[in-house]
């Protein structure tokens, strides 16, 4: 079911918006050693929204350097951005563009092709609307949370680090987890 008026979202500004990085985060966790979960963030990002109308017509597209990988490991991030994972030298950026917003009462979700590595796959995101409203500069800030799970292998990440007695020392399966903050752009 998709929705069509806007009066099901308190405080819905329907407009373009610019992804706030400095209060924003694009995030993952990720398997490690069979034992825990080790995460990282990606500290270089940008990303443009546009609430429609209707909200099953708006959209999403970001754009984050694959080089600014910080699991808070340098030896590790180095590891990460060489071409045993992300080839950082060939492939500078991963890409989201959104292809459907779609609401089940309270339940959202946002659709898009994932593209990394020169690989793109669909991925759908859970996605939270936290809010609309002003903010201190006199402009208008809306709030995001989304959640998705991913292969890394499907993207071309594909390493296997097998470890003495079973089991592998990164995991395939990656949690994505955003917390977006995003400004209303003025005319």
């Amino acid at each position: 079911m998709t929705s069509s008026t806007t009066t099901q979202i308190p405080g819905y500004v329907v407009g373009t918006w610019d992804i706030d990085a400095s209060h924003s985060t694009v995030g993952f966790s990720v398997r490690h050693m069979m034992v825990s979960k080790v995460r990282g963030y990606f500290r270089d990002f940008s990303g443009e929204i546009v609430t429609a109308e209707d909200p099953a017509q708006s959209s999403v597209t970001a754009r984050i350097n694959m080089d600014s990988i910080d699991t808070r490991q340098e030896q590790r991030d180095a590891h990460i951005r060489s071409a045993d994972f992300f080839d950082v030298g060939n492939h500078t950026e991963m890409t989201f563009r959104s292809t459907a917003v779609a609401t089940d009462g309270a339940d959202w979700t946002v659709t898009g092709d994932l593209t990394i590595k020169g690989i793109t796959k669909p991925v759908t995101l859970e996605l939270e609307l936290n809010g609309f409203g002003p903010d201190a500069y006199g402009g208008t800030r809306a709030g995001f949370s989304a959640t998705t799970e991913i292969s890394r292998k499907a993207y071309g990440v594909d390493i296997d680090m097998p470890m003495d007695g079973g089991g592998v020392v990164v995991g395939d399966k990656i949690t994505v987890e955003l917390e977006i903050e995003a400004v209303l752009r003025t005319v």
